[in-house]
This record gives structure tokens, C-alpha cells and sequence, in this order.
């Protein structure tokens, strides 16, 4: 079932979250944080289950554009240059609708990892994943 259209979408820097209005009422203050940490790239995602990089020290990180993706998307670019995400209408409403249990998951796997939320995120210098800077 595909999710709702959203009615509006409105970028608040000063309490950053990304507030979205659906068409079937819901409204969804979502924050740059959770967006960020889970959001639907590659190098965060991984390329399988079990492959997902573990975000940290995300907590102030900004929304710096939000770009539109035809009509079914937008293309979110953050402060600290990430913009390989691509947020599906379905699945803001997934962050949005299910935020504090997405919470309690990140929260599980930073204490799984020894990690802390405002970590600094380690240099990527894993070798074999063809990913070079």
C-alpha cells in the first residue's frame, strides 16, 4: 500500500526536524538525526543485512537542501556533506509513524557497537570495499 502523498514538507533549522504533513492527516515532525542515521544509502545501508554502518555523532547534524525526486521522493543534502539518500514519501512516513521504535533500535545497536551517540564517526578505512576519498 503505497504511503500518503505528503500535503506539505517544511525544513525548521532551529529545532531540526523536517515537519511532514500527509494527506490523510498525519503530520510528522521528523529529526535530522533519525534521518540521517537511518538514511536509505548505500553507505549507510550497506549492501546487505548485517552491512549497515553504524552512525554516530549525528545529533547536530544540519538538513542543508532538500532536493525534489520526481514526485515520489526528495533528496535531503546534510551538513556534513552527505547527500546519497533518497527519501521515498513511503518512507518518511516509516520514520515518521515508527520514530520512537527506530530510536530504541538505534540505541540498542550503538550499546551492541560500545558506542555512543555523539561519537565522532571513525575514518572509513576498512580495505576491500573499493570506496577511495
Amino acid at each position: 500500500m503505497p504511503a500518503p502523498q505528503p500535503t506539505s514538507i517544511t525544513v525548521h533549522q532551529q529545532s531540526r526536524v523536517l515537519e511532514v504533513g500527509f494527506a490523510d492527516g498525519q503530520q510528522f515532525r521528523i529529526p535530522f538525526e533519525l534521518m540521517r542515521v537511518y538514511s536509505p544509502s548505500a553507505e549507510v545501508k550497506g549492501h546487505g543485512p548485517g552491512q549497515e554502518t553504524l552512525q554516530t555523532g549525528k545529533r547536530l547534524v544540519e538538513l542543508v537542501s532538500l532536493e525534489p525526486v520526481g514526485n515520489y521522493a526528495v533528496q535531503p543534502t546534510f551538513s556534513d556533506g552527505h547527500n546519497t539518500g533518497i527519501f521515498s514519501w513511503e518512507y518518511l512516513y516509516f520514520l515518521g509513524s515508527q520514530e520512537a521504535q527506530l530510536w530504541r533500535d538505534y540505541e540498542e545497536r550503538l550499546r551492541q557497537a560500545g558506542a555512543s551517540r555523539d561519537d565522532a564517526m571513525p575514518a572509513p578505512a576498512a580495505p576491500g570495499c573499493g570506496h577511495h576519498h
